[in-house]
């Protein structure tokens, strides 16, 4: 027979997804921990809440899982309560309610404080941006707005975000103060759309602004952009990139794909040449910028032609950081009209084919790197490495420099000058200079 526990409730907070569902936790987590509520984070807790993504099939196939796997130590005495909230709650909440019963609530996107009632606690309006951070204690994401008004055919992220809304500028000042009283040293800002920053609020787009506006926050000392769309940038932010020794040399900008018919059908707003000038733009301007995309290969209709369009670009570009995904089909999507027709292997020989140019690239880019001197910061130790990052790397998904911890000491959180002594096609080896 199944025993409910007699410990005092341990509230578990299980993330899955990207940066943004991260913040969201972190905030979910503050706000418990304002309420006088012990909780962790992916650890273990007699009540336990998960945080989902719904954002395509490999996604929300963990996500589902992961609900399955809670439920069944639910249903043996292991936990005492499931809660489910994020994205894949917010898009699929009647059929979860059906196909798995044992989750005691399900929450949407927008539903915090019904979920904190839940658990007991009082949705504080006073804690403006207060969270307990998950990452490493050097950085932290800020995330700057929420949802997407853009009409990209294959994302189904306004579904489950609803349409873009901006933080104001003088609440995320504040939230940035309290990280770098906490000890952060880089904010990472995060938004569906960077770009599209302040139009709402402002009525022009502010991110340039905002930026200017961060980097007299004492104690910060990178600030690092993530997720910018292509159409529409406002040039005004390379001139803040190119004044203030805060904001990295970065750019994250998703491209998706470069064949003008696969563009227009993607609904992206722009062309092959409009695209590839804006990078050569991004490079006149800030000629140290290091620019990471992510692409889209098997999207309905991609034929080898295309195809071979999109390998000779990225050859072209060189970009200094290059993720690439296979298309998946989501429901309610304006893509999900057309046929999904190129074959999941074809899909995946496709993504492999770009990652082994995009490796070679990688490689060869870091070979000049050898010899050269970069601040880097140290996120953690690993084994027998220090491991850390240029301002030309992002965490999880950029290159890491690896320090022999057997010959140097150093400590995380610090901001370093490395000597790149050897270089792979993802990872650079170094030396501290002044050991």
């Amino acid at each position: 027979m199944r025993t409910k526990s007699r410990k005092k409730n341990k509230i578990n907070v299980v993330t899955l997804g990207c940066s943004k569902n991260i913040y969201d936790s972190e905030v979910l987590m503050g706000q418990l921990k304002a309420n006088n509520k012990e909780v962790v984070h992916e650890e273990e807790g007699n009540v336990v809440v998960i945080n989902t993504c719904g954002f395509i099939d490999n996604a929300k196939e963990q996500s589902v899982n992961t609900i399955l796997d809670f439920a069944q130590k639910k249903e043996a005495g292991i936990v005492d309560k499931v809660f489910v909230t994020g994205c894949l709650s917010e898009r699929y909440k009647p059929d979860l309610e059906k196909e798995i019963p044992n989750v005691d609530q399900y929450f949407g996107t927008t539903e915090l404080p019904s979920l904190l009632k839940a658990l007991g606690a009082d949705y504080k309006h006073e804690l403006l941006g207060e969270r307990v951070t998950t990452t490493p204690k050097n950085y932290a994401f800020l995330k700057i707005a929420e949802g997407c008004d853009r009409p990209c055919s294959f994302c189904a992220i306004p579904l489950m975000r609803g349409g873009h809304k901006s933080t104001p500028i003088e609440q995320l000042v504040k939230e940035a103060e309290g990280l770098a009283r906490d000890g952060v040293k880089e904010l990472i800002l995060i938004a569906q759309d960077l770009t599209y920053y302040g139009l709402d609020l402002y009525k022009k787009r502010n991110l340039a602004e905002l930026l200017r506006a961060l980097v007299k926050v004492e104690g910060i000392e990178w600030i690092r952009l993530h997720y910018a769309f292509p159409t529409g940038f406002p040039m005004d932010v390379l001139d803040v990139i190119n004044e203030e020794p805060k904001v990295c040399n970065y750019l994250d900008i998703p491209l998706q794909h470069i064949s003008d018919d696969l563009l227009k059908s993607m609904r992206r707003g722009t062309t092959h040449k409009k695209t590839t000038d804006l990078i050569y733009k991004f490079r006149e301007i800030v000629p140290q910028m290091a620019i990471r995309t992510t692409l889209i290969v098997g999207y309905p209709g991609e034929t080898e032609a295309h195809f071979q369009e999109l390998k000779e670009w990225v050859k072209e570009m060189r970009f200094e950081r290059l993720g690439c995904f296979t298309y998946s089909h989501e429901e309610n999507t304006h893509a999900y009209n057309l046929e999904d027709d190129v074959p999941e292997d074809v899909k995946q020989e496709r993504a492999n084919e770009i990652m082994e140019i995009q490796s070679q690239i990688s490689w060869e880019l870091n070979q000049q790197k050898i010899g050269q001197t970069f601040k880097c910061v140290i996120d953690r130790k690993e084994g027998n490495y220090f491991v850390g990052r240029t301002e030309y790397d992002s965490p999880d998904v950029d290159n890491e420099v690896l320090i022999d911890a057997t010959q140097h000491y150093l400590k995380t959180g610090d901001l370093t000058e490395i000597k790149i002594t050897e270089a792979a096609d993802f990872d650079l080896y170094g030396v501290p200079i002044n050991s």
